[in-house]
Order: C-alpha cells, then sequence, then structure tokens
C-alpha cells in the first residue's frame, strides 16, 4: 500500500491535535510533563522513547493507521491528544510530513539561547561518554563530526552543537507550510522564570481550562533553569554570542518579536 492511500478517512483512528518539539536541553520534557497533568489533556506515552513518526524512514511507511494504533487509540476518551517528538524542530522533511497528515495540528516550540543550550547539550553528551574533547575543540570539530556520524547516531546527534542553535532556518520549514496561529514558540528562559505564566500560554493555546497553578507540583524537570556545573569560560561565550548574533536576528524577523537577551556577554 502506497503512503498516500493510508490518508483516507476511513482508515484513520485518533490522532494528534498539538505536537510539542523544540532544541534538546530546552524544556519539552517540562512541556510533556505539564501537559500530562493536565484533565483535558493526554499524550503519547511513554514519553521516551518518543514517537519520531514523522522523522524516522521506517516508521513513516507503516502509514497513519499505524501510528494512530500504536501512540492514540488506548488514550483516554474526550480528552485533547498530543505527542512530543523534540527532533521534529530540525526536519524539513518531518514539517512536510506533519502537514501532509495533520494540517490543522498545533505545533508548540520550545527553544533556549543559543549559546547556553550548545553548552548544556555538550556537557550532557561528555556525561554520557559521548564526547570527550574540550568544548571548544568540539564546536571546531562539529562540521566534520556531523558529516562521519554514525547511522545509530543519526538522531540524537551528540556533537551538533552549534548547529542546533539556528533556530530560523529550523523553523522556517514550518511556516512555510502552517499558518501562524497553529504555532506557538516558547522559551526555556521564560519557563524558568515565569513557568506559570508559560503554563497558561500553553492552556490557552490549546483551548483548554487555564490551570497555571499545575507547574507548582512538577519540581525540577531536567533540572529547567540550574546552572551548569561548570561555568562557561566567557572568552568562549563571547565567541559563540557574536557568531549566533545574525541568526538571533533572523529569529527575531521571523517570530517578529525580540531575542536580544540573547545576544549578551
Amino acid at each position: 500500500m502506497r503512503i498516500a492511500e493510508t490518508f483516507m478517512p476511513e482508515v484513520v483512528h485518533r490522532l494528534p491535535d498539538f505536537i510539542i518539539a523544540g532544541a534538546p536541553r530546552s524544556g519539552t520534557t517540562w512541556l510533556y510533563v505539564l501537559a500530562e497533568s493536565h484533565p483535558q489533556l493526554a499524550l503519547a506515552r511513554p514519553m521516551v522513547p518518543e514517537p519520531k513518526f514523522f522523522l524516522i524512514d521506517e516508521l513513516w511507511e507503516n502509514g497513519i493507521r499505524y501510528y494512530s494504533k500504536k501512540w492514540f487509540d488506548r488514550l483516554p476518551a474526550g480528552r485533547v491528544l498530543g505527542e512530543k517528538s523534540t527532533n521534529y524542530l530540525e526536519s524539513p522533511r518531518a514539517a512536510e510530513r506533519i502537514f501532509r497528515a495533520l494540517p490543522r495540528v498545533k505545533l508548540i516550540f520550545v527553544l533556549r539561547d543559543p549559546v547556553e543550550r550548545a553548552y548544556s547539550n555538550y556537557l550532557w553528551s561528555r556525561q554520557n561518554g559521548l564526547e570527550s574533547e574540550t568544548f571548544e575543540r568540539a564546536l571546531d570539530l562539529e562540521e566534520q563530526r556531523e558529516r562521519d556520524l554514525a547511522p545509530n547516531l543519526r538522531y540524537a546527534r551528540p556533537h551538533a552543537y552549534f548547529s542546533r542553535g539556528l533556530y530560523a532556518e529550523q523553523l522556517i520549514p514550518f511556516f512555510a507550510n502552517f499558518p501562524r496561529g497553529q504555532i506557538l514558540v516558547l522559551r526555556h528562559e521564560d519557563v524558568a522564570t515565569c513557568p506559570e505564566r508559560v503554563a497558561a500560554a500553553f492552556h490557552r493555546f490549546l483551548g483548554v481550562r487555564e490551570m497555571p497553578e499545575l507547574m507548582r507540583n512538577l519540581g525540577r524537570i531536567n533540572a529547567v533553569g540550574s546552572a551548569p556545573p561548570e561555568p562557561l569560560p566567557r572568552a568562549l561565550r563571547r565567541r559563540l554570542v557574536e557568531r549566533y548574533r545574525a541568526p538571533n536576528a533572523r529569529l527575531s524577523a521571523l517570530l517578529r518579536c525580540d531575542f536580544e537577551i540573547w545576544n549578551r556577554t
């Protein structure tokens, strides 16, 4: 059966009303847990591993019926359904596939100061035995490592420190396919400083009852807002801020909002 045939209405069961994605190490897990705590929402389980249906060719080829049956058919009735697959953000192909299968789905992306995100990613890779270089050396090696990436790491991309912070490039395929009203972009910094306001905006976007008080019981999810165990050297931070200045300006133009806070050294 061809993929196109699997999108006929008679074979569709239950599908997500919203999808959470974003930059790794930016707070998507926090948002998933927040959504799970709302009585009107239900998300694809388990949280790990993520569905990645629109990202992985082998899963996509199973068709939308498989996606519905595996991730959504057993969720509680009468809920607004969602899933979280962080890496959708960095895949133009995923953007096209999502639009093809779910043209009315709402998309929520979480972004983080790209310098802080890159360094957090580096510390995560080192902690998990995937990195032995200094951060500065790892940045210099990034392009080569991305070219030589082992197939089993094609989605984890443990050395994609700088490139994963080019948010405008990653978001453009989604804005090219979906109306702006179906896309909500949140900042990790706001999750850390004003989580109740973020929770209210998230609920309002999904059209469910605003319950910002839910975040008070979440605790720390993936250490949102915590300082790294080793501070980023000031000189290296200045270097990265300058590299990201133009990409951040493109993001500001795309989203029509100010990200100047990310340009501070």
